[in-house]
């Protein structure tokens, strides 16, 4: 068996699972049981959210191992059930190693994309609904709708205006997503400003993120855990930074007006 090949495949799909937003514990077994379908003894395969490693020896006795850097990523739920559902084939019915190449590969080649506009429009509606759950009419749920849709531009081109860091675009989309939330209503849109912006601003809320730290605390995988606890305290900081921002502004901007 050609175990290099084995690895480059075990690394793969651990790859798209990371790439995913699946929990550690779970990369781990997948990648894990996939090895011991295919005939590796003890194969040693270790995450954390940034980094996948993956070790096996082979029969003769050489050890090998494969370290991939996971790049920064959201939650995937159609690819996450695509890996498992392949790994769970796989591990029942090995296939020939350049087959099993051939499936693992089309996790990235048919992973769906959607356009600009498509993603702009679920901004847009979840946020007009999120609001009246809070309390808010039919004009605040509008007023949440076209906030979302700020927030979304922002998410989705502030990468070419603000780089590649989440923390300084999330402080920009809540910001822009407050300023629309005070325009609106001082316009005569929205009605209450309080329930259009906690509506705005529950699409950036980092629920899965934090659901996810303190469920691998749980499960002993701590570093894993804390990492995305970090991550999730750092998202709800740069929401409420871009808040205040916001009042900031208008309020100074009011005071100038007055």
């Amino acid at each position: 068996m050609d175990h290099e090949s084995l690895l480059n495949i075990a690394a793969e799909l651990g790859y798209q699972l990371m790439f995913s937003g699946a929990e550690i514990y779970r990369v781990e077994e997948s990648v894990t049981r996939l090895l011991l379908a295919y005939g590796v003894a003890e194969p040693q395969v270790f995450a954390i959210p940034n980094c996948l490693i993956i070790s096996l020896t082979t029969p003769a006795g050489q050890s090998i191992t494969r370290m991939i850097r996971i790049p920064s990523h959201g939650t995937d739920i159609e690819l996450l059930e695509r890996c498992n559902a392949l790994c769970r084939s796989l591990c029942k019915s090995p296939l020939p190693l350049p087959q099993a190449r051939g499936q693992v590969d089309k996790l990235r080649t048919q992973r769906r994309s959607y356009r600009p506009r498509q993603v702009l429009a679920g901004y847009f509606i979840a946020t007009a609904f999120f609001t009246p759950l809070f309390g808010g009419g039919f004009w605040d749920g509008l007023a949440a709708g076209l906030c979302g849709l700020a927030v979304g531009w922002c998410v989705i081109f502030g990468r070419r205006l603000l780089g590649s860091n989440n923390f300084v675009r999330t402080i920009a989309a809540s910001l822009a997503g407050a300023l629309g939330a005070l325009l609106l209503v001082l316009l005569g849109l929205g009605r209450d400003v309080d329930t259009i912006t906690i509506g705005v601003f529950m699409v950036l809320v980092p629920g899965i993120a934090l659901t996810n730290a303190m469920r691998e605390i749980m499960a002993g995988d701590i570093i894993s855990g804390l990492t995305r606890a970090a991550e999730a305290i750092l998202t709800g900081a740069a929401i409420a930074l871009g808040a205040a921002l916001a009042l900031a502004l208008w309020r100074s901007g009011m005071g100038g007006a007055g």
